[in-house]
């Protein structure tokens, strides 16, 4: 099931790449109570299944993210993969040894069915007559890509952020599905601080007159309030430190202020190109679903009766937790609240607190210390089964 070809930008690149679909016709129960379908998920493969099909990993995307984990899709594409240089041959994720799967989550953007897929009721896009999806809706779809692909058990679930939290509720949802699972600066439930960030960010949107209630598609979309939406996001990515390191109070192209409301400050200037980038290739509509089905999800509550022990009581899989010092979008107090509640349910748990100034998007960035330890803990897995 080796789905590319070798490719030469770099030696340990899983080369060419290519995205895939998966349609499911019948319908899947939502937590909400809804059915809904059909569904289509798209993803990608890199490495091979063995024999016995017990060198699986799934890799769950954050909130932005995508099927595209590693490679390119083609001899002039310049931008690779999102985790490059953690997937691919003797990488921290080894496809030499390991087959990875990554799908693009229901409600996204980048090719599974969410709110700008037609409805085949209307011939038109969902638009807001989506349902509002939760992350173990998310991971009910990913289940069924799993069995589509003939796979019944993963050596791995791996996440960061909200790929983490999907991580979590594959564990609990799946318990007999999956042996491991490394959770990257993640969390059990969004605080109050993520939950207030998000809404800020969703109001942007609706904000924007273009918006129009979700309806937008064939019309001038609200790229203004998505830009403004991730501004604030990224900025909750970043850390004090990283910002201070990378700009402080540097003028953008200037010797002094300019007396208006022009950008003055390379910081500004920055925010700017994220957001007008963003706007190129995301969905306005699927960054509201997601970030309330981030800000629903509460394993406790949902799992464990408002007890993080009990959501974790039926759990077979080991853990590696790692945290990340500059993160204070999901800071490591969190971290620690999931492994001592792992710890108390009698599961195997590592844990690590990385030093890192960059802030919660540390995980997305190569780490030697970070890349051996996901390393060692595949490899002693995978040697355990």
């Amino acid at each position: 099931m080796n789905d590319y070809s070798k490719f030469n930008k770099n030696e340990n690149s899983v080369g060419i790449v290519k995205k895939k679909q998966a349609a499911f016709s019948d319908k899947i129960k939502l937590e909400s109570g809804m059915l809904f379908g059909p569904i289509s998920i798209a993803y990608e493969t890199y490495g091979t299944l063995n024999s016995d099909k017990s060198n699986a990993i799934l890799i769950l995307h954050a909130l932005t993210g995508d099927s595209h984990v590693a490679g390119y899709y083609n001899e002039k594409d310049i931008k690779p993969g999102w985790w490059e240089f953690m997937v691919g041959p003797r990488k921290g994720v080894d496809t030499d040894k390991y087959f990875i799967i990554c799908s693009n989550i229901i409600g996204g953007c980048m090719g599974s069915t969410g709110p700008g897929s037609i409805n085949p009721e209307t011939s038109g896009p969902y638009a807001t007559k989506f349902p509002l999806v939760t992350l173990g809706d998310m991971v009910t779809a990913q289940k069924k890509l799993i069995e589509y692909l003939g796979i019944e058990k993963l050596l791995a679930v791996v996440g960061g952020s909200l790929g983490g939290m999907q991580a979590l509720a594959w564990s609990v949802k799946y318990p007999k599905t999956v042996l491991s699972a490394i959770l990257l600066a993640t969390t059990a439930r969004h605080s109050a601080l993520a939950i207030a960030f998000n809404e800020v960010s969703r109001q942007a949107i609706m904000a924007d007159p273009s918006w129009n209630n979700g309806h937008y598609y064939d019309k001038k979309k609200p790229n203004a309030g998505l830009a403004v939406a991730r501004m604030i996001g990224h900025i909750t990515y970043l850390s004090d430190e990283s910002m201070r390191k990378k700009f402080g109070r540097k003028l953008q192209d200037k010797n002094n202020f300019s007396f208006n409301f022009n950008t003055d400050f390379q910081v500004e200037n920055y925010l700017h190109y994220q957001g007008k980038k963003f706007v190129e290739r995301f969905d306005a509509n699927s960054f509201l679903y997601i970030t309330k089905a981030a800000d629903y999800f509460d394993l406790a509550k949902e799992y464990g009766k408002n007890s993080l022990v009990m959501a974790f009581s039926k759990v077979l899989a080991k853990f590696l937790v790692i945290s990340f010092t500059s993160d204070w979008l999901y800071p490591t107090y969190q971290s620690k609240l999931m492994v001592k509640a792992m710890k108390k349910s009698g599961l195997d748990v590592s844990f690590c607190e990385i030093k890192a100034d960059w802030g919660h998007d540390a995980f997305l960035l190569p780490s030697e210390r970070f890349i051996e330890m996901i390393k060692n803990f595949l490899k002693n897995t995978y040697r355990e089964i």
